[in-house]
């Protein structure tokens, strides 16, 4: 098996990617919030669809994000035992989980960015 001494670097992004998770955790809340204020002004058919299509999206999107720490939760445990059984050392295959793992948060950034964007637009029209 090959090894690495990239823990560190690892180490960083889990921080990073744990806190970005909760912006936009926090972030769901706030875009909650703005969707009760339309419920509250417009109850017509047109405008409940959206509603329940974004309540329907914010739910999807919390989902992703507690999928997404438990993932990178775990990645962290297993970099620090190997790192503690290998000399602050990890498996190479731990680098391409650590890969995926990015891939996977860039790619939720980009849609969660993209909904709000959709949402900001649903708000426009009905606020």
């Amino acid at each position: 098996m090959k090894y690495t001494d990239a823990v560190s670097h690892c180490g960083h992004d889990h921080s990073q990617w744990l806190k970005s998770l909760e912006f936009y955790d926090d972030d769901l809340d706030s875009l909650e919030n703005r969707l009760l204020e339309i419920v509250k002004k417009n109850n017509g058919y047109e405008a409940m669809k959206g509603v329940e299509h974004f309540q329907n999206q914010f739910m999807i999107q919390r989902k992703n994000i507690h999928d997404l720490r438990h993932t990178i939760n775990r990645h962290s445990g297993k970099v620090a035992a190997e790192a503690l059984s290998h000399v602050g050392k990890m498996e190479m295959i731990r680098v391409d989980e650590h890969e995926n793992i990015k891939a996977e948060v860039e790619n939720f950034e980009k849609i969660i960015n993209e909904l709000r964007h959709e949402f900001n637009v649903f708000l426009s029209k009905w606020m």
